[in-house]
């Protein structure tokens, strides 16, 4: 989970026992060009869609970004009277909706509370059809749901509604997924019941190989236009800085860590001096901080 701290970054790092190494700012094609590749494995780029709110077991706010993305296979081709006949079966497992489930991010709501948000991918033909189609809209929410609540011990309400002038909430990220044969998909069993009786619909989630890292913003001064910056990012499968590949950008970090396993892809809330940031990776305490000087109001 991401959280943000106005207070003064006081981690303190024993130079004389710590081994640092510095990590070069790198352009983001160059970055992209280094990105191992892999048959087993691809990054795709989802394109927003819509953002639907709901609320936790405890009432805590959800929001799910619901994206598409031509990358992602689409469920095998089913009439509106044929989803009719799937929810009146005894047996709807032959139908599977393809879809990528991404990792929980921290952000904050238009009140200025913190809320929890996630992202699901599915194909855009399949998206375009959700859209069209109220039925199909709200059999993929029921399963997305259910994903959601399988893959990280959720519990959800069934109250949602789409935000009108939202199309997601934070910043949509790449995702990797598999592209090998077997398995490319894992198939999740729902344990809530969906419309029309539907008791066990099945997922097929694409499989992301990537986690985002926890972080931590900070500050200094906390009590007015900060001069500087620092991100604190946790990497603890990581054993050396020659796997990092680390992005500035004016506003943004894009961090990645070879092969597959972490990737961070966050806004900042100022503007940054990119030639004078910089960077280092502590071996023993598996954690890569990042020093960025403001830009001045």
């Amino acid at each position: 989970m991401a959280t943000t701290d106005g207070s003064l970054f006081s981690a303190e790092i024993n130079k004389e026992d710590a081994l640092y190494e510095q990590l070069l700012l790198q352009a983001a094609r160059e970055m992209q060009s280094q990105l191992p590749t892999t048959q087993e494995s691809k990054q795709i780029r989802p394109q927003p869609g819509f953002c639907v709110k709901t609320k936790s077991r405890s009432s805590e706010k959800v929001f799910i970004n619901v994206c598409k993305s031509d990358q992602i296979p689409p469920p095998p081709d089913l009439s509106e009277d044929g989803l009719v006949t799937l929810l009146e079966s005894d047996d709807p497992s032959g139908y599977r909706i393809p879809m990528s489930l991404g990792e929980p991010h921290a952000e904050i709501d238009n009140s200025g509370n913190g809320c929890t948000a996630y992202d699901i991918v599915i194909n855009s033909k399949f998206y375009n059809k959700i859209q069209n189609n109220k039925l199909f809209m709200e059999f993929f929410i029921t399963i997305g749901f259910e994903g959601l609540e399988n893959k990280y011990n959720l519990e959800l309400s069934r109250e949602w509604r789409m935000l009108k002038n939202r199309k997601f909430l934070g910043s949509i990220t790449e995702q990797n997924i598999r592209t090998k044969s077997k398995p490319i998909i894992q198939e999740l069993e729902s344990s809530t019941p969906s419309p029309g009786n539907c008791s066990q619909p099945l997922i097929s989630e694409v499989e992301s190989t990537c986690v985002e890292p926890e972080y931590i913003i900070v500050a200094e001064p906390a009590e007015e236009h900060p001069s500087f910056l620092v991100a604190e990012i946790s990497l603890p499968k990581v054993d050396s800085a020659g796997v990092l590949l680390l992005d500035l950008g004016e506003d943004r970090i894009v961090l990645w860590a070879r092969p597959d396993l972490y990737h961070l892809d966050i806004y900042l809330p100022y503007n940054i001096i990119q030639e004078e940031s910089g960077s280092q990776f502590n071996r023993n305490t598996k954690v890569l901080t990042i020093t960025m000087p403001v830009q001045q109001a």
